[in-house]
Order: C-alpha cells, then structure tokens, then sequence
C-alpha cells in the first residue's frame, strides 16, 4: 500500500528539515524524487541520503518566487525525468537568504512582507501554475502544500506576514481541489505544527503538546506519501492538523 513506484515528485525547499523529510520517504516508497533547494548543497546533501537508501534521486537549485526558473526547471524534469506526477509545495519561512525575523507587525519594516509572502505564497503559485497544466491532460496528479497552524490561529509570536501567507496558502488549496477535482487530481495542505530538533531550551513547549513530542520531519513524509497515494484519491480540499495534537480545530 501507499506505493509510488514509476511518480515523479517535486518536493521544493527539499535540503533539509521538512522537506528532505519529505524527499527521504517519498523516495522510499519508490518515487523518483526531484529535490528542489535555493541552495545546490543542501539539495545535494538530501539526495546523496537518498541514494544512500536505495532510492533515486536528483537535485535540482532554482527560486520558487521566480515563475520563469520554475517553469524552466519543470520542463528539464518533463525532458529527463518525465512530467511531474507529485508536487510538494514545501519551500517557505522567510525566505532562502535569512531566516525569517519575528517582530509584532507593528514593527515588522515592509520590505520584510515580501521576502515571506514572495517564497509561501507566490513561490505555490508559480510551482501550481508549471505543473497542472500537464496533469489535467494526463488525468492525474497530486498536490501537496505545506501550510502551518500560524495560518488557522492567532499567535503572539511575531508571525503575523508569515500566518497571512499560509492562510492564503491553505484557501487557494481548496480553490484548485475544486477545479481540477474532475481530471482526476487532488490537491491537500497538510498544516505542521513545531519541528524542531533541539528542544533542551523549549521543553515547556514539548509539554504541552499531548503527545509530548516534537515533530520529525518524516512524519510530514508519511502524511504526504498517504496524500500522493492511489489509496487517497478520495481526499481533496482538505488542510489536515500533523501537530501531535497542540491545534485542535
């Protein structure tokens, strides 16, 4: 079950943490996985754990703010590869350059809105916009973005730029499940919540958490590669809590 032997996936924003989560167990399951990063290094680093698994992978730098790199990239897949079977929209923070700066937005200056809104919000677009055209006429294909629970609560954390992204994020999800429902493509968010791997500072967090853990990032991979399946083609539309139970909604 849950196999995705001869699909081609695109995970974006792949070396590290989440998404080379995500490339690492879509891999697994017999994908061959495209491993987007800004950064050639890092996609290069999740692709040689591929490898190193069994599985096949190739690394692949470009901006998923710029639509023309995007679309550039998806056609080299198309001609190597083949066309993309599974997109993984997971690029996203605060851009490829800086992490991202939490401040209440009060304070936030403007030019930090669209290094955030540009890679969340526009960099799912540009990647939507260079693969659905070929999975509507083949019938197939799966969409997956990587949305946050920021995007569905209220936080006092300085997050504001980054919540309006991902909320706008998880509805236009809903937006395309509706339109492209009939070819034969699902489209679903999955919302994280914290992934972290050193916790020796924030353990109040962990305890509240019911499950009393941390996110790793193959339990998103796990969730995506249920999402990419044959056996999921009845869920679409849907923005899906993976946070151990700290946002029930």
């Amino acid at each position: 079950m849950f196999r995705l032997d001869g699909k081609v996936v695109l995970v974006t924003g792949a070396g590290q943490n989440i998404g080379a989560g995500i490339a690492r167990v879509m891999a697994a399951q017999g994908a061959v996985v495209i491993v987007n990063d800004y950064h050639r290094d890092r996609a290069d680093h999740t692709v040689a754990e591929i490898e190193k698994a069994g599985g096949r992978g190739r690394a692949l730098a470009f901006d998923v703010s710029d639509l023309d790199a995007v679309t550039a990239a998806v056609a080299d897949v198309a001609a190597r590869e083949g066309p993309v079977d599974i997109l993984v929209n997971n690029a996203g923070t605060g851009g490829p350059v800086a992490p991202m700066r939490m401040s209440p937005f009060a304070k936030t200056p403007p030019e930090d809105w669209s290094t955030i809104i540009d890679v969340n919000l526009y960099g799912m677009l540009n990647c939507c916009k260079a693969t659905l055209d070929s999975m509507i006429e083949r019938r197939w294909g799966r969409i997956i973005t990587i949305s946050s629970g920021a995007g569905q609560c209220g936080l006092d954390i300085g997050v504001s730029t980054y919540a309006a992204a991902k909320a706008g994020q998880n509805g236009f999800m809903r937006h395309i499940a509706m339109e492209n429902g009939p070819f034969g493509i699902t489209c679903n968010t999955i919302s994280m919540g914290l992934v972290i791997k050193d916790t020796s500072q924030i353990q109040h967090l962990v305890d509240a958490i019911p499950t009393r853990r941390m996110g790793k990032p193959e339990d998103a991979g796990y969730l995506a590669v249920y999402l990419a399946s044959k056996e999921a083609s009845w869920i679409t539309g849907q923005t899906i809590g993976l946070n151990g139970g700290s946002l029930m909604i």
